[in-house]
């Protein structure tokens, strides 16, 4: 039951045609991350190389690469898991069903890993400058493992109880380490390692990790899941891998799993940092270089038959966003336990994750009256921002759902249509002006530093939304080329931003000063100002990935007719989102023309990926 070794994986995807090999000589130097998107965006098979240039190991890219194929990898254990979320919700589920009570109880003995004495892990050693050295983009500093598994303990209480396993990336080779011998580590203080980190500083002492990559494909999903307080990731790999995780434990090392493929294994000395970076990451943009924690590689172990797994990140949708979805399709059902009152909550994908939620909540204390403005919704969003990587949104929108009980999350075109039609700019905008942000978004003030704003909607429709251009619209003086995205959106190309002044820009403030709350242009809503408008109105994922990866609420939003009034923000007329690239944000991804055209080479008659991209 389960899939035991990344190689059971590997040759069950294979003996089902979903994973074809590679034979020909590619390089880990931007070419197998190019073949590896290009066959994601064709929803094409995982991809075995055989042969990756400058390393005697293989590798597996893709192997989440659709929803489908991630199901199938834990075909076996998805009812298991689906029944003790269930009962989780409603135990009373069980007396309805005892069927249940068969499948339940063996699956939940599965949680606890399980210690021996030896494993495949231990019978290779290596060094880091051995590994395959996989660099996605032409701008990265360097190559990086991109699934790997960061296992650390408290250093107070020691154990697996109190671990954690956070898939955290890692520069292997580029800037300032030394080879062989160091390798960057990037992870955020907020996350399960920050709280180990924060330990070993008051203590004074550094602190072991392990990084696990390949091994049971059900590690890596566990290293990614947002689970609760107190539970181990790898009980939860346990769980979704039908078999108890086996760990091996040298002295003078933490466990680490007996069927893993490779594992280093290092110190973190909490006191030192080098410059790790850039990366090409999940915004879209490069992720600059910064210092970050450092690891001392003391050991590098990888099994006999190991295949090193690898993926490519950049603007949504990637591989990682079946991560997402198949996470959801987890968890989605707790969401309404964990937040009292949500129904639903979406992270937008194609806006980078992060920035952009979208929320389904319910004014449930208004027995006497509908409500005609934001209530309970308002501390519904207030939880949602404080739970794990929601917190790191920028915008919320959160609808009520018995203004339309029909509302699908999903639906963007049509939640921002419900959205826009009720809500009232003067009442409905509320920031946090100065808090944190995800260390990998540049549209803020500073790393980690930004702003919030939520947007909460209920009541009765209040307008109907333009879908079409007014003829008798005019724009301020280098404003031009509007273009309707979806109904009540405009988007207007804006001058070019080369002198940023945050919530002061000359060429917003005359655009929002100049035009008054009687003008044609405010039967729109939202305004979004960008670069170009013909490719944000190309597809609603260019709008989405535009609006919202490219600006600070409370720097970005400008209003016709705003007023202020005891500190509150909001405006009669439409509401203005800056969304034009400033001087300060990171560079966005280019794919590398002359790689590209190698990958298109693989794809003529005869070659590997024939009829395959």
């Amino acid at each position: 039951m389960g899939y035991k070794t990344l190689r059971q994986a590997v040759n069950a995807l294979e003996s089902s045609k979903q994973l074809i090999r590679i034979d020909h000589p590619i390089e880990g130097n931007l070419l197998a991350g190019a073949i590896q998107r290009r066959v994601y965006q064709h929803q094409g098979p995982a991809l075995l190389f055989t042969h990756l240039a400058h390393s005697r190991f293989p590798a597996v890219a893709n192997l989440f690469g659709t929803l489908e194929r991630t199901r199938y990898l834990f075909r076996d254990t998805l009812q298991q898991v689906e029944t003790l979320v269930k009962l989780k919700l409603d135990p009373k589920t069980l007396l309805k069903n005892p069927a249940m009570f068969l499948s339940a109880p063996p699956a939940a003995l599965h949680l606890l890993p399980k210690k021996v004495k030896t494993g495949a892990i231990l019978q290779g050693q290596t060094t880091i400058s051995d590994l395959p050295q996989i660099k996605s983009w032409p701008d990265d500093g360097g190559a990086f493992i991109t699934l790997p598994q960061v296992y650390s303990e408290s250093s107070l209480k020691p154990g697996i109880r109190s671990s954690n396993l956070g898939m955290y990336r890692v520069q292997i080779s580029g800037n300032d380490y030394l080879q062989n011998q160091e390798i960057g580590l990037h992870y955020q203080l907020h996350r399960g390692i920050g709280v180990h980190h924060q330990e070993a500083l008051k203590l004074n002492r550094p602190f072991k990790v392990n990084i696990f990559v390949g091994g049971p494909p059900s590690l890596s999903i566990a290293a990614v899941m947002p689970l609760p307080e107190g539970m181990p990731e790898l009980a939860f790999a346990g769980l979704l891998g039908g078999h108890r995780i086996p760990l091996v434990q040298p002295s003078q090392y933490l466990p680490m799993p007996a069927e893993a493929d490779f594992v280093i294994c290092g110190t973190i000395d909490p006191k030192q940092q080098k410059a790790e970076g850039p990366f090409g990451d999940h915004l879209g943009y490069y992720s600059l270089a910064h210092d970050f924690p450092l690891i001392k590689v003391d050991q590098v172990y990888h099994r006999p038959d190991a295949i090193w797994p690898f993926t490519t990140v950049g603007r949504p949708p990637q591989e990682d966003t079946s991560f997402g979805e198949f996470i959801h399709e987890l968890t989605g059902a707790l969401i309404p336990e964990v937040l009292p009152g949500i129904k639903a909550v979406h992270a937008v994908d194609a806006a980078g994750v992060h920035p952009l939620l979208l929320a389904i909540g319910s004014e449930r204390y208004t027995p006497y009256s509908k409500p005609d403005q934001p209530q309970e919704l308002l501390t519904q969003a207030n939880a949602i921002l404080g739970q794990g990587q929601l917190s790191l949104a920028k915008y919320l929108f959160i609808a009520n759902k018995d203004d339309n009980v029909q509302l699908d999350i999903n639906n963007i075109p049509a939640f921002f249509s419900h959205m826009l039609e009720r809500v009232d700019w003067q009442r409905d905008l509320h920031f946090q002006t100065a808090t944190t942000i995800d260390t990998l978004d540049y549209s803020g003030h500073g790393l980690n530093q930004g702003s919030k704003v939520v947007i909460a909607a209920v009541g009765d429709k209040k307008r109907n939304l333009p879908t079409e251009i007014p003829e008798n619209l005019t724009l301020p003086r280098s404003f031009k080329k509007p273009k309707v995205s979806i109904p009540g959106i405009l988007l207007v190309e804006g001058p070019v931003c080369d002198d940023y002044r945050p919530g002061e820009d000359l060429n917003l403030l005359r655009f929002s000063k100049k035009i008054t709350s009687d003008d044609p242009i405010n039967s729109f809503p939202l305004i979004v100002i960008v670069d170009d408008s013909d490719f944000c109105a190309a597809s609603l994922n260019n709008w989405l990935w535009v609006c919202f990866t490219r600006s600070n609420p409370a720097a970005d939003i400008y209003g016709i007719d705003s007023i202020s009034k005891a500190k509150h923000w909001g405006c009669s007329g439409s509401l203005i989102i800056d969304a034009r690239s400033k001087p300060h944000y990171a560079p966005a991804l280019i794919d590398d023309p002359e790689i590209e055209k190698q990958v298109d080479q693989l794809a003529v008659n005869g070659g590997p990926l024939q009829g395959i991209i």
